[in-house]
């Protein structure tokens, strides 16, 4: 195979590898690539991309070499395309940075620097080239491409290559020395590197015609290339008319590169217009025969070239743009061919965006449809259902009774976007049409699908309809899944969780009651229809009920929990009854047990299909060290004194806790206030009433420390309101000497509306913990280490 990478030069013949050395630009990069940041910017045709390619070749450097299309302004086809590019500097980085998923917090960012920094070799050099980067407008890739570059490292250079100035805001990023430019004047040939050239391409125009080509040219690389074709290819005595260069470029792509071609490999290069990643077993896919493939690497040279790092070939901008306005000569059947099989290629190779996008573009939806079930998880990110969504909506609607799984699919979307207006309309429209027709396997399985989705939508609205009859439409599921044996596996099956596993907005103890009981009747049907999804739920409901309670029978129960948890691959359920366990351990001062279940925990950090792993590994970890009083270790964006969190909307809560827990530990109680703030929401941690205690004991503190006193009185007999009806009063005690110090003060103060007896028994439980955490902060001192 070929390397061949393009210097804005042609080989004389098939085969033979004609370059320009140009030590005035490696010159140039060598002084840049001092810096952490190269800026190449340029207009098309000045040989941007070749320069870099040429110099990186030469350099004692590891390269990572991104190539970006408009496609990357999808952000997971982004990171895939990112996360491919780096393979070829690192072994172990690509898996970290799939697991890790495409940045967007301070969380996730701080995660990214962690892999990198641990990733890469102090020693070696690294450069980092995003190649096209004026195709990019998303903001959140944008904002990637500034955060990687805020905090440099002395060893890694990014290089950005730029038809344009990129839009990008590095306004307090730039000191002295932190970004170098290279731009068109820098890039344009000498007169004297242009004579160079043509003495490399056997061609001696007179210093007259010379001139002449220079000055039509302005030393732009692509002009003087074509301007060489034009004279090798003139009738003899013709010479050189600088007419033909200036006419239009794609006249003489067309006269003096495409017209020399046989028809079929011609037919075969347009084809290749239509996709953007060229890898050589994808174009061996493509090609009619082999002897088509041996012919395109034969032409290999200054318009399609193979590169080295991407280990793809590339067509070059101008030639590409020329090739699309000819996509009108190819037939419809034949344009969604190499769509079929591109897409089948990406999504072989795990690139499902660009997998996504191919289907759609072929029509194939069956097999788009199949992937999105197949291999992404149950509650989606918010920014991936977003693109779904809309793809379903340009799909023609016929596909709805076409593929069983697309009018589940439409609804989950909905669901996972809190459309539940909509996702419940569209459920019921769907069962209404699916219960006339005969009863097939694929009918049951839309049927399956349908109910479970109405079962969500009512178990996700319960708090706020305080209907929990939901069971009733999982027994439904059951029903139609039983018929054909459905199976369902990770992470299609793997149940997220929201702040509370007790999803109850109203302090009633009925109501407590009644939600745990409708788990109870749902998770029998769901372990059917949904392979095992929510194993270890009610276990854990009534687990996190008793230990709101402050009762020892909570961890028998979580403890069962976790194991059938485990047995069907439940992760974030498994995860929360760790987080009860070693709450429950911290509580009876139990050290060996803890040490035991950080153990478990990190166990946890290996399992792929737990998508949220790391976010909720930093969660449960930065609440113990805070607990323990070594806050400074917890993670830096659990730090930040505002909300910002990967996690979906409806899963969101616990962080919020940790960071005003840490807030308080560092008397910042206005910081604290702050992240408690914002009530009203609707779904998160706001909605419960377990969260609504954690909360307002924590904002009791926080205005009794700011000496808000008849403030902290009132958010303390509001979250003795909530919690008295069903005694979920171990939240008080939990805060241990805080609470004791502020309920010691209201015994004394005697004009609460809190009983004296309930006042005292918080004193003495906050006490006893405080005494607990004392010990066990001091035994884990030296080996409570971050991970």
């Amino acid at each position: 195979m070929p390397e061949q990478f393009f210097q804005g030069f042609a080989p004389i013949a098939p085969g033979n590898r004609i370059y320009l050395e140009r030590p005035r630009i490696d010159r140039l990069l060598k002084q840049a690539i001092n810096s952490p940041l190269v800026m190449v910017v340029a207009g098309a045709g000045y040989g941007k991309t070749h320069a870099v390619y040429s110099f990186v070749q030469k350099c004692d450097a590891l390269t990572a070499w991104v190539q970006l299309s408009e496609r990357d302004n999808i952000a997971e086809r982004f990171w895939e395309n990112f996360v491919s590019a780096t393979a070829s500097v690192s072994r172990d980085a690509p898996v970290k940075l799939t697991q890790l998923g495409f940045p967007v917090t301070a969380q996730q960012f701080e995660r990214y620097f962690s892999i990198i920094k641990n990733d890469a070799a102090e020693d070696k050099k690294y450069i980092l080239v995003y190649d096209d980067l004026h195709l990019i407008t998303n903001k959140a890739v944008l904002r990637f491409l500034e955060q990687s570059v805020s905090a440099p490292r002395p060893n890694i250079t990014s290089v950005f290559i730029s038809r344009t100035e990129p839009s990008l805001n590095l306004t307090k990023k730039t000191p002295l020395g932190f970004l170098n430019y290279l731009t068109e004047e820098h890039l344009r040939f000498s007169q004297e590197e242009m004579v160079l050239y043509f003495q490399l391409q056997n061609i001696a125009p007179s210093p007259r015609i010379a001139a002449s080509i220079y000055h039509d040219t302005e030393g732009w690389a692509f002009a003087i290339h074509l301007a060489v074709l034009s004279l090798k290819n003139a009738p003899a005595g013709a010479g050189y008319i600088p007419q033909a260069l200036r006419v239009n470029i794609f006249k003489l792509i067309e006269s003096e590169i495409m017209r020399p071609l046989e028809p079929e490999l011609r037919r075969f290069i347009i084809k290749l217009s239509l996709i953007e990643h060229l890898d050589p077993a994808l174009l061996r896919e493509l090609a009619a025969s082999p002897s088509l493939m041996d012919r395109l690497e034969n032409i290999v040279g200054a318009f399609i070239r193979f590169d080295a790092y991407l280990k793809a070939y590339r067509i070059h901008h101008l030639f590409l743009d020329y090739l699309k306005g000819r996509q009108d000569e190819l037939r419809e059947d034949e344009k969604k061919e190499v769509w079929a099989k591109t897409a089948d290629w990406c999504a072989a190779n795990n690139q499902k965006m660009d997998a996504i996008s191919y289907y759609e573009k072929a029509g194939l939806y069956g097999k788009l449809l199949e992937l999105v079930v197949n291999t992404l998880p149950l509650l989606l990110p918010e920014n991936t259902a977003r693109m779904l969504l809309e793809i379903m909506d340009r799909a023609p609607k016929e596909i709805y009774s076409h593929y069983p799984v697309a009018p589940g699919l439409h609804c989950r979307l909905l669901l996972t976007l809190e459309m539940m207006d909509e996702a419940l309309a569209d459920v019921k429209q769907s069962i209404a049409v699916l219960e006339k027709e005969p009863l097939s396997p694929g009918i049951h399985r839309i049927l399956a699908g349908c109910y479970n989705n109405w079962g969500f939508i009512n178990m996700f609205t319960a708090p706020y309809t305080r209907n929990y009859d939901y069971s009733v439409y999982f027994e439904k599921a059951h029903f139609h899944a039983a018929q054909i044996n459905l199976r369902i596996t990770p992470p299609m099956n793997v149940s997220p969780q929201s702040a509370y596993i007790c999803r109850v907005n109203s302090p009633e103890k009925e109501e407590m009651e009644q939600a745990i009981t409708a788990l109870e009747k749902s998770v029998p049907h769901l372990l059917v229809s949904m392979g095992g999804c929510m194993s270890g739920i009610c276990e854990l409901a009534r687990g996190e009920l008793t230990f709101f309670r402050g009762s020892q029978e909570a961890e028998p129960l979580l403890r069962e929990s976790v194991r059938k948890a485990r047995e069907h691959s439940q992760y974030e359920i498994e995860n929360r009854a760790l987080f009860y366990l070693l709450r429950t351990s911290l509580r009876e001062g139990k050290k060996e047990e803890i040490t035991d279940i950080l153990k478990q925990l990190k166990a946890q950090l290996e399992e792929p299909n737990y998508l949220n792993r790391y976010t909720y590994d930093d969660i449960v970890m930065g609440w113990f060290y805070v607990q323990i009083r070594q806050g400074g270790k917890a993670a830096k964006w659990l730090k930040n004194d505002f909300e910002e969190c990967v996690l979906n909307s409806a899963s969101q809560g616990l962080e919020i806790l940790v960071k005003a827990k840490y807030q308080i530990s560092e008397k910042q109680y206005r910081k604290a206030l702050s992240i408690l703030g914002n009530r009203d929401k609707k779904y998160g941690i706001w909605a419960f009433v377990m969260g609504k205690i954690e909360i307002l004991t924590l904002e009791a503190l926080c205005r009794w420390y700011l000496e808000e006193q008849e403030k902290a009185y009132e958010a303390l007999e509001a979250a003795w309101k909530l919690a008295e009806p069903n005694g979920l009063f171990f939240p008080f005690a939990e805060l241990g000497a805080d609470m004791r110090f502020l309920t010691e003060a209201a015994l004394k103060d005697g004009t609460l509306s809190i009983p004296q007896e309930g006042l005292e028994k918080i004193n003495r439980d906050a006490a006893r913990y405080g005494e607990k955490i004392s010990a066990l902060a001091g035994e884990f001192g030296s080996d409570a280490k971050r991970r």
